[in-house]
């Protein structure tokens, strides 16, 4: 690799960009709902009882490693924590 090169074309070289920044992404998510859960007295269990789905799936929401979520599942954990989600995408 030349001098200069950034981490970036590193693992777009090695062909993993995606996944690094689906994980990094997907570990900041669970922090971040971790943290809501914290500051609104919120246990696994009764996030699932307000989102109305499993506890399970809460586990797998939480899980830093687990990036295969879907959007509704992160609005409704939002919502459950008295937040919203703002989606950005733009040009690299």
């Amino acid at each position: 690799m030349p001098i200069g090169s950034n981490f970036d074309a590193f693992l777009s070289e090695e062909n993993c960009l995606e996944e690094v920044e689906a994980a990094a992404l997907k570990r900041v998510l669970a922090w971040k709902i971790q943290q809501a859960m914290n500051d609104n007295g919120l246990n696994k269990t009764t996030l699932a009882k307000k989102m109305h789905t499993s506890r399970p799936s809460v586990d797998r929401l939480l899980d830093p490693t687990n990036t295969s979520i879907s959007l509704k599942t992160v609005v409704k954990a939002a919502k459950a924590c008295n937040m919203q989600v703002t989606l950005d995408i733009s040009t690299a």
